[in-house]
């Protein structure tokens, strides 16, 4: 029997936010797409989200910490990103170049790999006001970073438009699939 081909690979970034739980949205949106997909996780986002459930959905182990040189690399390297939540701090981080979590550290190297990228914002109206977010946000679109258009307000899970990040990427659903 031939090897399948691979399929693209999807880095969803999640960040401690309120909403984070509802990540199994974009995972299940991006597998339908025929997109395999790996969880990087902020150290905090680790206490919002169900790893075990995310693990045997995604059949991959959630990153969050860095690994020891040598040590074998758990995830192929991603063909895109979506940052969804993307909280306040970690995208003022991100466009700082601040690279404190493996997290980060994934970010600021998609840059110079070229690799696509998408954020989808998750903050308060009074963290959306800060002259900081907005310089941080026309930092990450000068980098090329696709911003979705989230409402600060809308911080239900029910409310946060996770398929966006998919639109952002250009991953579209396979015909007939």
């Amino acid at each position: 029997m031939p090897d399948q081909p691979r399929k693209p690979f999807l880095y969803v970034v999640v960040c401690a936010s309120g909403v984070a739980p509802g990540v199994g949205t974009l995972i299940t949106a991006a597998r339908e797409r025929q997109w395999d997909v790996g969880v990087v996780a902020t150290p905090l986002a680790l206490g919002f989200i169900d790893a075990a459930a995310i693990e045997a959905r995604t059949g991959h182990p959630i990153r969050s910490a860095w690994r020891r040189p040598g040590d074998p690399r758990p995830l192929p390297d991603p063909d895109a990103i979506a940052v969804a939540p993307a909280t306040f701090n970690t995208i003022n981080k991100w466009a700082a170049g601040i690279s404190d979590t493996l997290a980060l550290g994934i970010l600021c190297e998609a840059y110079g790999a070229g690799v696509p990228t998408a954020v989808l914002p998750c903050l308060s109206t009074a963290q959306a006001a800060h002259p900081a977010y907005r310089r941080s946000l026309d930092t990450l679109r000068e980098m090329g970073v696709r911003v979705g258009g989230q409402d600060p307000d809308q911080l239900t899970s029910g409310g946060f438009r996770w398929e966006e990040a998919l639109d952002l990427l250009d991953i579209r659903p396979v015909a007939g699939g």
